[in-house]
């Protein structure tokens, strides 16, 4: 049975391990293994699910700890799909025990129980739905055997007095999570328009880079790593990337700074267009005092990259039959009607047929202008893959 005058130090390390959690959903099994110790329970799990997704098919994912799972330190996420429970319904953020809601023989007679919790050997049940303002009340529930002591009031109590650090830690990690989501749509959406973007410190050290970026560094046109720091080819340009880096650092710590973003070209030995980069300071928070590392963006553009908009969407915006489609892409990728025609294995007349219709649909009537409208639409945006970019 727990005891509700709980030690300092214990109570300490398991509010940290529960605020440790809320920021990386990983190291949940630190404080479920401490709560399901504290309350001598079998099983400690709390049952999660995205407030940002409505598929009945995913209804949810169930962090588990307990003597009988294969690793007992470790958490299982596993998919939650119950959706008929005799807990529902249940006053949130209100701690309650299965004699709360219904007589023994009718928990006896459940058929939840029989065939969820007795094939688990769960008997005793501890629950409590906990409401956050991000998402529909997140199910906690801590269980004993059928031989072990039922839940007793202290117990009720002692849960009671952890239900607000849960919902606390619970809206934190929601939170995190949907900001993570947002920068990832954001992320990819600067991927999709070929924008190549890698972090960096002051010293030029690259912390983190997209595919784009990657190809950049890896092709060694222009831009390059040594010793895992951005450097240009040419020495002169590397000479003024290096000036640049430091002073985006220093205008950024100026106070009343505007932050304005630095600028520059880079020439490629291929011959190829110059390189476009423009580098931008992240925002520190004022009352950090300075603390933490320093870092900033690079975002590089190369103007002769393919186009990565999806044919479909072109389609859709231009009303573009499949094969005007596929014109206008080899077009906007920079070939000529000619080049457009034998990549596509069509004759030359059938392109130029291809390209008076798609002038008429797209109301242009040079071919600069049809792949400046495709280049500044926002075909790029429909494009998907399955890379996982960072940034």
């Amino acid at each position: 049975m727990a005891n509700i005058n709980l030690d300092l130090d214990k109570y300490n390390g398991l509010v940290e391990s529960i605020y440790e959690a809320a920021q990386n959903n990983l190291n949940w099994s630190v404080p479920l293994n401490q709560i399901r110790k504290l309350f001598d329970a079998n099983y400690v799990t709390l049952i999660l699910k995205s407030p940002y997704l409505d598929d009945d098919d995913d209804l949810g994912v169930m962090i588990a700890v307990g003597e009988d799972l294969k690793d007992k330190s470790d958490a299982q996420y596993l998919p939650y799909r119950y959706t008929l429970t005799p807990f529902t319904n249940q006053k949130a953020d209100t701690v309650f025990t299965v004699p709360d809601i219904m007589d023994e023989e009718d928990w006896l007679n459940s058929s939840y129980r029989i065939h969820w919790c007795e094939p688990n050997d769960v008997f005793h049940v501890m629950a409590v739905d906990i409401s956050t303002s991000e998402a529909s009340n997140l199910r906690f529930r801590i269980t004993r055997a059928q031989g072990a002591e039922p839940f007793s009031e202290e117990d009720k109590e002692l849960c009671q007095f952890l239900v607000p650090h849960l919902r606390r830690a619970l809206s934190i990690n929601l939170q995190l999570e949907r900001s993570n989501s947002l920068g990832s749509t954001y992320s990819k959406a600067i991927g999709r328009l070929s924008i190549a973007t890698m972090k960096i410190d002051d010293q030029g050290r690259v912390l983190d880079q997209n595919l784009f970026a990657k190809q950049i560094l890896d092709s060694a046109d222009g831009l390059k790593m040594v010793n895992g720091k951005l450097a240009a080819e040419s020495s002169s340009d590397n000479r003024e990337l290096k000036q640049l880096i430091h002073s985006a650092f220093e205008h950024s710590r100026e106070e009343d700074s505007l932050m304005l973003p630095e600028a520059m070209s880079v020439t490629r030995p291929s011959g190829e267009v110059n390189l476009g980069i423009v580098i931008e300071v992240i925002p520190s928070l004022n009352w950090a005092n300075g603390k933490g590392q320093a870092e900033a963006i690079v975002y590089i553009r190369d103007a002769v990259a393919k186009s990565q908009a999806n044919s479909d969407v072109i389609k859709k915006l231009f009303g573009l039959t499949p094969a005007e489609t596929a014109l206008s892409l080899q077009l906007t990728n920079g070939l000529s009607l000619e080049e457009a025609a034998e990549a596509l294995n069509i004759r030359r007349n059938t392109g130029r047929a291809h390209l008076r219709s798609i002038f008429s649909k797209t109301g242009v009537r040079r071919q600069t202008e049809l792949v400046r409208i495709f280049l500044n639409s926002v075909a790029a945006l429909g494009y998907k893959d399955n890379d996982k970019d960072t940034l």
